[in-house]
C-alpha cells in the first residue's frame, strides 16, 4: 500500500485553527488516513473541506485529491496550497499549518500559489514562524516566469503537474486601472484539468490482429504502434483500444464583489470552457463542476446567475454564502461534550446558538440557485469523484450525519444513568443563598492601608456584594494549549462587560468561530463591533492567530461608522507582524506594547499627566491592584514617547468607559516578552450610597509559577491560571515554561484568590485533570464555550464532582467518527 498525497485550495475554514477552530484546517486535514493499491483503479475527487461552515467565519477549503498528488484551494497541506486571495478570510488556519509543519520537522515543506501580495503575507508569518517551515512561494501574476496557457491572454498561466493542468485567470475589480488595485482586491479563478484517461484495452482484438509478445501490449497502451507477431501489418493503439476519456475539469471561482463580477462576465480567458451556444468554440471543454466561494451578495445577482447558466453540463457547488445548521456540527466530538455539559449545568454552559440565524443565510443564498437544477449548497466533506469514471459525480458517504441534541442527551442517559440525579443537585446550588460577607477589615501593609478584605474562604469578597448579572460574565473561547484539538481550541478568553462594551484576553485560532458558536451570527458580531481592546499575552501562535480575522471583521461591521481603531496590546515581536501584515490589508488597530502597560510605567504616566498630584496617591491605585511589584516587574518601556502617552491616555479613557479602573500587565517566566494581566473593575456605591470596590480578575498567561503571578493576584476575585500539566509531568512542565494543575492551585491560594479557574490544558490530556479534594474547594476547570457570571462565583468549587461524574466513562469512548485525531502538544 502507498500513501496517497493530496493538493489544496485556500486556507479558510477552520484556526482551528479555522477549528476551527476550529477548529481548523489541521483538523480536516487529518480526518483519515487514505491510501491507495498502486494496481487499483486511480482515484481523483474534489472535497469541500468546510471547516468553519457552521459558523461562516472563513472560506470554505477545497480539497483536490489524487493517489499520488493533492491539491488544496484555501489551505494547506504538503504538496501545495492555493490561494483565490491573500486576506483574512482565505488564510485563517494557514500560520497554525505552517507551525505544524515546522514543528515535524524532516526537511518537509510547502508551496504556496496566489496573487502578487503572498509575499508580503509570507513575511509577516516569519515574524512567528520558524525559518525551517520552509515555505516556497509561487507568485501568480501576468508578469510571472510561469508558462502562458493556449488562452492567449496575459492574465492567465498555466502550472504543470502530474495529474492534473492548474490554469491561473486573475480577477480584479472592474473600472479600477493598474496602479489604483489594492493587492487584496485581486482574486484569482483556478481551472483544474484532468489529464485524459486511456481508453480500455481489449486483449482479444490483439490476438485477433496477431499480437502475441506481451511487452507488446505494454508498448499499445502507451500509445506506440507495433508490428503484428502473425500479420503483415501495422498494429495501432486505435485498433486495439477505445478511444481515450477526455479528463474531467473542474473550476474553483472567487468573485468576492459585484465590481468582479463585471470583470468575470467579460474575461475572454473561460470562453473555451463554457458550452452555451453563445460562447462556444470548436475546442470547448466539458466542464463537470464549478464551485462558487463568492457571497450572497455576489452570487444572488443577475448577472453572475446569466455567467453561471454558461456552464450548462456542470454540477455547481455554492460554498461561499452556505451555513449549515448547528444540528449538525463539523466538530462532533466538540459538540458532544457542549450538549453534555450544557445537560449539566445550563448556567455554566449554556446552549449553542440557536439555527434561525444560520437559516436566515441559508435563505439569503437561495435564490441564487432557485433556477438551475444543477446547483447545490456545499456541505462538509461532500465530494465529487473524477475518477473512476463509473463513479464520476457527487458522493455524500463522507458528508457528518446530524448531531441533534436530543440523541446526545438519550447517549448520555444510557451511559451514566446518575446523571439525572446529579443535574436535580447541581440546579440546587443556584437556589442556595449568597452568604452574608465579611470584609470589614483590611490588611495592614508597610506603606499603608490596601484596601482588600480579609477573605473567610467560605464567604464572597466585597467586591461581589449586590453584584449584578450584567456586571461581568467571563467566556472561555478556547482552553487548549499548542494547537486546535477535537476537544478544545487554542486560547482566547472573551470578557462582556454588556452594556459597557466587551475584551478579548488572547486570540488564538478560531476565536471568531467560538463566538460564532457560543452568542450566534448576530451576537458575535455585536461582540466585536464593541470591542474596548484585545490583551495578547506573549507571541506564541497560539494566543494570536486569530486576531487578524477579528480586526478585520470589526474593520468591516463599522465601515461608514464613526469610529476610533482598536487598541490591541501586546508583545513587540507582534506589532512586526501586524505591521507587515497591514500592507496587505488595513487592520484598523492601534498597538500598545505590554511593556508600556505595567505597574511602573502607569505610575510614570500619571506622574508626567498630573505633575502637582502627589506620588504617593497614584502608587495607592497601583498598589490596590498590584501589591509589591518586584523589580523585574518594573522593568518596562518609559512613557516618553508622544505617540506612547497618547495611546496610554487613550487606553485609560476607553478602559473607564468600559467600567475599568485599570488594566496592567507584568512580566511573567515563559518566553522573551512574556506577560499576565490584571483587570480592576472601578467602585460601585450601592443604593444607599456605600462604596464597594471594584473586583479584581488576573489571567496569568502561559508561565511557571512565579513571584510576579503571586504578588499580581493578591486578593484577586478571579485567578485564571494556565494548567497545561498534570501533576505527574513536572519535568515537562519546567522544561516547556509551564504550570501543573497543582503548581497553578498553590499560586491562587498563596495570593490568596478568591477563586481559581484552570485553563490551557496539554491537548493530551483534554477533557478533565485530576483533582484532590483539598484542591477543590476554591478551584474551577475550564472547558470551551463556558461561561462564568461574576453572580456565580460562589457556586463554582460545588460544581467539579459532577463534571467527574459526567466525564469518569468518557475516555473510554470510541471517537473514531469524527474523522480528526487529536493534536499532541
Amino acid at each position: 500500500m502507498e500513501k496517497a498525497k493530496e493538493v489544496k485550495f485556500n486556507e479558510g475554514r477552520a484556526k482551528g485553527t479555522d477549528r476551527s477552530s476550529k477548529p481548523t484546517l489541521i483538523k480536516n486535514l487529518r480526518l483519515k488516513h487514505h491510501t491507495a493499491n498502486s494496481t487499483s483503479s486511480t482515484t481523483a475527487y474534489i472535497q469541500i473541506l468546510g471547516i468553519g461552515m457552521d459558523t461562516h467565519d472563513t472560506m470554505p477549503s477545497i480539497l483536490l485529491f489524487f493517489d499520488k498528488q493533492r491539491f488544496i484551494f484555501n489551505a494547506g497541506e504538503i504538496d501545495h496550497i492555493f490561494l483565490s486571495r491573500v486576506c483574512s478570510e482565505s488564510i485563517g488556519g494557514l500560520p497554525g499549518l505552517l507551525l505544524t509543519l515546522a514543528g515535524m520537522g524532516d526537511g518537509l515543506s510547502v508551496n504556496i500559489w496566489g496573487p502578487s501580495n503572498l509575499d508580503l503575507l509570507v513575511d509577516a508569518m516569519k515574524c512567528f514562524i520558524p525559518h525551517h517551515a520552509m515555505v516556497h512561494t509561487n507568485i501568480i501574476s501576468h508578469t510571472g516566469p510561469l508558462q502562458v496557457d493556449n488562452f492567449h491572454s496575459s492574465a492567465s498561466v498555466a502550472i504543470k503537474f502530474k495529474d492534473v493542468k492548474i490554469s491561473a485567470i486573475l480577477l480584479q475589480p472592474n473600472g479600477v486601472e493598474g496602479s489604483d488595485v489594492k493587492l487584496s482586491d485581486v482574486s484569482v479563478i483556478y481551472v483544474c484539468e484532468l489529464h485524459e484517461s486511456k481508453g480500455k484495452f481489449h486483449k482479444e482484438k490483439a490476438d485477433a490482429l496477431g499480437i502475441k509478445v506481451k511487452t507488446k501490449f505494454r508498448e499499445l497502451t502507451e500509445g506506440k504502434s507495433v508490428k503484428s507477431d502473425l500479420l503483415d501489418i501495422t498494429v495501432h493503439p486505435s485498433d486495439v483500444m477505445d478511444a481515450p476519456i477526455p479528463g474531467p475539469i473542474v473550476i474553483v471561482v472567487d468573485c468576492p464583489t459585484n465590481s468582479h463580477v463585471q470583470e468575470l462576465t467579460s474575461t475572454q480567458s473561460l470562453n473555451d470552457y463554457y458550452s452555451d451556444s453563445s460562447c462556444q468554440s470548436q475546442s470547448s471543454k466539458i466542464v463537470n463542476c464549478v464551485i462558487h466561494l463568492g457571497p450572497a451578495s455576489v452570487v444572488n445577482s443577475s448577472h453572475y446567475k446569466k455567467w453561471m447558466k454558461k456552464f450548462t453540463s456542470a454540477q455547481h457547488i455554492m460554498a461561499g454564502c452556505v451555513m449549515k445548521e448547528v444540528q449538525n456540527p463539523i466538530l462532533k466530538s466538540s459538540a458532544r461534550i457542549t450538549e453534555r455539559l450544557n445537560y449539566l449545568c445550563p448556567h455554566l454552559f449554556p446552549p449553542m446558538s440557536s439555527a434561525s440565524d444560520h437559516n436566515f443565510l441559508r435563505e439569503a443564498c437561495f435564490d441564487s440557485t432557485s433556477k438551475l437544477s444543477n446547483a447545490i449548497f456545499a456541505e462538509n466533506l461532500l465530494k465529487f469523484i473524477f475518477r473512476p469514471h463509473a463513479r464520476l459525480g457527487l458522493d455524500r458517504s463522507d458528508v457528518p450525519s446530524p448531531l441533534p441534541a436530543s440523541a446526545v442527551i438519550d447517549e448520555l442517559l444510557l451511559e451514566i444513568p446518575d446523571i439525572i440525579d446529579a443535574r436535580q443537585h447541581v440546579s440546587q446550588l443556584w437556589q442556595k443563598p449568597t452568604a452574608t460577607n465579611k470584609c470589614a477589615n483590611s490588611i495592614p501593609d508597610s506603606k499603608g492601608l490596601i484596601d482588600e478584605p480579609i477573605l473567610d474562604e467560605n464567604s464572597p469578597p466585597c467586591c461581589l456584594e449586590n453584584i449584578r448579572r450584567d456586571d461581568l460574565e467571563i467566556t472561555f473561547l478556547g482552553t487548549g494549549s499548542s494547537q486546535p484539538s477535537k476537544y478544545r481550541n487554542v486560547t482566547a478568553i472573551y470578557f462582556n462587560l454588556f452594556s459597557n462594551g466587551s475584551l478579548l484576553l488572547d486570540c488564538g485560532e478560531g476565536t471568531l468561530a467560538q463566538l460564532k458558536r457560543r452568542y450566534g451570527r448576530e451576537g458575535a458580531e455585536n461582540a466585536v463591533r464593541h470591542l474596548a481592546c484585545v490583551w495578547i499575552s506573549h507571541i506564541h501562535a497560539d494566543h494570536h492567530v486569530g486576531l487578524v480575522r477579528i480586526l478585520t471583521l470589526r474593520r468591516d461591521l463599522l465601515k461608514g461608522v464613526p469610529h476610533d481603531p482598536l487598541i490591541v496590546i501586546g508583545p513587540s515581536q507582534l506589532k512586526r507582524f501586524l505591521d507587515a501584515y497591514q500592507r496587505l490589508e488595513d487592520l484598523d488597530m492601534q498597538f500598545l506594547d505590554n511593556k508600556a502597560t505595567t505597574a511602573a510605567s502607569w505610575e510614570t504616566f500619571e506622574f508626567d499627566n498630573e505633575p502637582n498630584k502627589a506620588i504617593t496617591s497614584t502608587s495607592s491605585l497601583e498598589e490596590s491592584c498590584l501589591q509589591g511589584s518586584s523589580k523585574r516587574l518594573k522593568l518596562s518601556v518609559p512613557v516618553d514617547n508622544v505617540a506612547t502617552f497618547a495611546l496610554l491616555n487613550h487606553l485609560e479613557n476607553v478602559l473607564n468607559k468600559a467600567g475599568l479602573e485599570r488594566l496592567i500587565s507584568f512580566s511573567v517566566v515563559h518566553c522573551p516578552e512574556a506577560f499576565g494581566v490584571v483587570l480592576k473593575a472601578a467602585d460601585r456605591i450601592n443604593s444607599i450610597g456605600k462604596v464597594i470596590p471594584g473586583w479584581k480578575v488576573v489571567y496569568s498567561g502561559d508561565t511557571r509559577p512565579c513571584s510576579e503571578t503571586i504578588e499580581a493576584s493578591q486578593g484577586a476575585t478571579i485567578l485564571i491560571h494556565e494548567a497545561t500539566f498534570e501533576d505527574g509531568m513536572a519535568g515537562e512542565a519546567i522544561a516547556k515554561n509551564h504550570s501543573t494543575t497543582k503548581e497553578a492551585i498553590d499560586v491562587g491560594n498563596s495570593a490568596g484568590a478568591y477563586r481559581i479557574v484552570l485553563t490551557h490544558f496539554s491537548q493530551r490530556h483534554p477533557k478533565i485533570p485530576v483533582l484532590d479534594e483539598l484542591s477543590m474547594h476554591k478551584t474551577c476547570i475550564a472547558f470551551d464555550l463556558m461561561t462564568i457570571n461574576l453572580a456565580d462565583l460562589h457556586v463554582l468549587p460545588e460544581v467539579i464532582p459532577y463534571l467527574k461524574l459526567l466525564f469518569r466513562t468518557e475516555m473510554l469512548i470510541d471517537n473514531s467518527d469524527d474523522h480528526v485525531v487529536e493534536a499532541d502538544l
